[in-house]
């Protein structure tokens, strides 16, 4: 069994800012594997797949950014599993826009989201992917960079980044290693 989550805020008034691209990235996991986000458990919507004949579960906290682990931490204990069977996907200010940073493991970095998670579960040995989303130019306010808008220009530079990640995803789930995923999706 494998775990995909992609974190995000469940409003719709979030669903097309940056912060929400690790919801967008698990649209695009769904959506690969033809399925749909269909019941609500573990305050996560979910959607559920197979993958090399394993069962996949896709999420989408719908506890907010900043309270993400726990959806993810009833999850894991309610299908018993193990930090390798765990992806986190999520959007990162520390990477250039439009980078997909795939990793095995690691610390949360400035996400709240991965804070969170790291401190509901207790653990950072699981893989994430990152999508970058730093701009370029000034600096900015993080958070009210992080809740805005994607900007136009931008959209199909963040809609492939999602695709990207979503295709690691489902390489990830199909049982590849990591490494090999990294070498191919990584920049």
């Amino acid at each position: 069994m494998f775990l995909i989550v992609g974190l995000g805020n469940p409003e719709e008034r979030y669903a097309k800012t940056y912060h929400n691209l690790g919801f967008l990235a698990a649209g695009d996991v769904a959506e690969a594997l033809h399925t749909k986000f269909k019941k609500r458990e573990c305050e996560a919507s979910v959607a559920e797949a197979y993958v090399a004949g394993e069962k996949v579960i896709i999420a989408r906290p719908l506890t907010y950014m900043n309270a993400s682990g726990r959806a993810v931490k009833q999850l894991m204990k309610k299908y018993k599993l193990l930090p390798s069977e765990l992806l986190v996907i999520y959007d990162d200010y520390d990477l250039p826009k439009g980078h997909v940073r795939v990793r095995p493991s690691g610390s949360a970095g400035t996400h709240n989201g991965m804070r969170s998670v790291i401190a509901e579960t207790g653990i950072t040995d699981f893989a994430r992917i990152r999508i970058g989303i730093r701009p370029e130019g000034d600096a900015v306010s993080l958070i009210d960079y992080v809740l805005s808008d994607i900007r136009k220009e931008d959209y199909e530079l963040f809609s492939s980044a999602c695709k990207r990640a979503a295709q690691a995803a489902v390489s990830l789930a199909a049982g590849e290693k990591t490494d090999l995923v990294m070498t191919r999706y990584n920049g």
